[in-house]
């Protein structure tokens, strides 16, 4: 690792504390029948225990200098692709999978909100995510309405089932050392939805924090393009922000809004 020339445009910080990858295998309760999938594999520290532990795992790695020593590794049970994950269709991504599988990884730290985003809208066997983010992303991924990081991720991923902050990790563990402490979440993927059901959840949500000042009346009328009136006739408070409404109620305002043919 000391001669290794780290890429900062790959967000690469990697773990060195055996124990800490022990454990978020088994934050991700593991078993022998589980096949998983890692992003951002590096030189491996976390793919040995998941191989290890799991039945299959399919680790992506985009920086190509780490090809020859993640294939040094010779886990039979590992299948690696040198590729941006982002730029691949998730349905090629889940082929690989002969049923439901189980995301574990310590994410890059550019890549996590997109992927997340990805993976949320497109995937249809994803049961669970087991995430090494930065802190404050983790913080926002599990916020409740009336906390300070409550947001459209925090909305989203409460769409989809819960999610909770299982370890607290420090900066420490990593090398490089980033400049933040970082957490594991462990998101538990319950709700089935359809392509429609995600795609307007997705537009409402976005519309309604595009300007967090304003009042959902307000971004929804520039993002739907209606008029005032049309919007106030809905049985629904619009004169309130997004960041007042919990996930149930833009549920029903999804509702409302669909069965007026306004979405």
């Amino acid at each position: 690792m000391k001669n290794f020339n780290f890429k900062k445009k790959y967000g690469q910080n990697f773990l060195n504390d055996k124990n800490l990858l022990l454990s978020i295998c088994n934050d991700a309760n593991l078993t022998s029948k589980d096949e998983v999938l890692e992003i951002g594999a590096g030189m491996g520290a976390l793919t040995i225990p998941l191989s290890k532990t799991a039945k299959k795992v399919v680790a992506y790695e985009i920086d190509q200098e780490l090809k020859e020593i993640l294939l040094d590794l010779n886990l039979p049970n590992v299948t690696f692709y040198f590729e941006d994950i982002l730029k691949k269709d998730t349905l090629k991504i889940e082929q690989d999978f002969s049923d439901k599988y189980k995301l574990v990884a310590n994410l890059p730290y550019y890549i996590t909100t997109p992927l997340i985003f990805k993976f949320l809208k497109e995937s249809v066997k994803l049961s669970s995510m087991t995430i090494m983010v930065q802190k404050e992303v983790g913080e926002r991924i599990v916020a409740k309405v009336g906390d300070k990081s409550y947001g459209a991720l925090s909305v989203s991923c409460s769409f989809f089932g819960e999610a909770k902050i299982v370890r607290k990790v420090p900066k420490t563990v990593f090398v490089p050392q980033p400049e933040v402490d970082s957490c594991v979440v462990n998101f538990k993927i319950s709700s089935k939805r359809s392509d429609t059901e995600k795609n307007k959840f997705f537009d409402l949500v976005k519309m309604a924090f595009k300007s967090r000042r304003k009042t959902l009346l307000n971004n929804l009328c520039e993002g739907l393009k209606l008029k005032k009136e049309k919007l106030l006739s809905l049985d629904f408070n619009l004169l309130r922000r997004a960041e007042q409404l919990d996930c149930q109620e833009f549920i029903s305002l999804l509702n409302l809004l669909s069965d007026k043919g306004m979405m």
